[in-house]
């Protein structure tokens, strides 16, 4: 892959481009604010961003501003956020700019440098890949008339494992059930979410932005 980083923490940012390099991947550029972000994602125009939400000069927004900004100007740049706080509008707004190519992951919960790195490939790749505590928070705060609430716990567990980009066979293996019964649930979340099948849509990316869109 060739990464564009952004990570305003020097330890972080030569740590993430080390664990990059080491797995044979290309760090376009390794910055530090949302202006040469925005810069190097348009310019360079990489396989995939890494993006940490809050970067200088007012330590707010600017990764994800200058993130969403690029997609709008490169349709389909992928882009994972990097953050150490859960913030449901930054998902949202991620989100909004299409429906493939994005994630949402803590730092905190990065334990492992082969399962980051497959989660970038993932991202890079077209997929989705949002952390559960995210996923958690964007289901808790939905209004008790929308779709979502007809689905019942279990579907609610597997539209989270479908939101983290995990296969039927990733989700079988992670609530213990057979691949048959993810099968049947899938196609229930797809039904109560309403989302017929279609040959240009990927309904199980549609069925994570079906709950953050309404």
């Amino acid at each position: 892959m060739r990464v564009v980083l952004a990570e305003d923490h020097f330890l972080l940012r030569d740590g993430v481009t080390r664990l990059l390099e080491a797995f044979g991947h290309e760090v376009l550029a390794a910055v530090d604010n949302g202006p040469l972000l925005h810069e190097a994602l348009t310019t360079l125009r990489p396989d995939v961003a890494v993006v940490d939400v809050r970067l200088p000069p007012t330590f707010s927004d600017e990764g994800l501003r200058a993130a969403v900004t690029a997609r709008t100007e490169v349709p389909g740049l992928p882009v994972l956020l990097l953050s150490q706080y859960v913030e449901p509008l930054y998902a949202h707004e991620l989100l909004a700019t299409g429906s493939e190519g994005v994630g949402y992951i803590l730092k905190e919960r990065v334990s492992d440098g082969a399962e980051f790195i497959a989660t970038i490939q993932r991202v890079a790749g077209g997929g989705t890949a949002m952390d559960p505590e995210v996923v958690s928070k964007l289901v808790t705060g939905k209004s008790r008339d929308e779709p979502l609430n007809s689905l019942t716990p279990r579907e609610r567990e597997v539209l989270e494992c479908l939101a983290q980009g995990l296969s039927n066979a990733g989700i079988a293996e992670t609530l213990f059930v057979t691949e048959k019964a993810v099968a049947k649930h899938v196609s229930n979340i797809f039904m109560k979410l309403h989302l017929p099948p279609t040959e240009s849509a990927n309904r199980r990316v549609l069925a994570v932005l079906a709950y953050l869109d309404r």
